[in-house]
């Protein structure tokens, strides 16, 4: 069965976005590029909410950006063509490869778990990842944890109404100081 795996930059106080609305403390440096680069090569199908959908657009036509190196460029070649399901109640179309959720997140998933593929099943978006959360969804939590305190904004973790037992899977640290940790959910 496919995974259902959630995995962003965070910063060491827990969120994913400051109280700015800025992320430019995520900047990775060319090594965490490469291990992202490496861990998208892993998905199947990347489901997203609308405002990450929206941050993401850039890499649809990014391969045309003359100033880009060649792991972007790596990069767009690998996310382009990657089946993504967007949950949106505002937009009416999308772009590239994806396509508008026709049901629930639980219904999306359940289906795509069903369905034969290879690759996991990656959730991108706080707000989409806490409503898998909730409904007992998320197999995998990785973290990539930012030497930083922002003192606000979006949570990485959602907030809980019962605990969650995690089992180590992986840790690395990166020579930017930056520390992955990948975490699976114990059942």
């Amino acid at each position: 069965m496919r995974s259902v795996t959630y995995s962003m930059g965070v910063s060491l106080d827990g969120y994913i976005v400051g109280p700015d609305r800025d992320f430019d403390w995520t900047a990775p440096n060319e090594e965490v590029f490469r291990f992202v680069t490496d861990e998208i090569r892993e998905v199947g199908v990347h489901l997203l909410g609308r405002r990450l959908y929206e941050t993401m657009l850039y890499w649809e036509t990014a391969d045309q950006d003359p100033s880009l190196d060649a792991s972007m460029l790596e990069w767009a070649a690998i996310w382009k063509p990657l089946p993504k399901v967007v949950f949106s109640t505002t937009l009416s179309a999308v772009q590239g490869n994806a396509r508008l959720a026709s049901g629930g997140l639980a219904e999306e998933i359940e289906r795509l778990r069903a369905e034969p593929g290879e690759g996991d099943i990656a959730i991108g978006g706080a707000t989409l990842a806490a409503e898998a959360a909730a409904l007992g969804l998320i197999d995998e939590y990785r973290a990539r944890v930012y030497p930083v305190l922002v003192g606000g904004g979006i949570p990485f973790f959602p907030q809980r109404e019962r605990r969650v037992d995690l089992e180590l899977v992986e840790t690395r640290t990166f020579s930017s100081r930056v520390v992955y940790l990948r975490y699976r959910v114990a059942r």
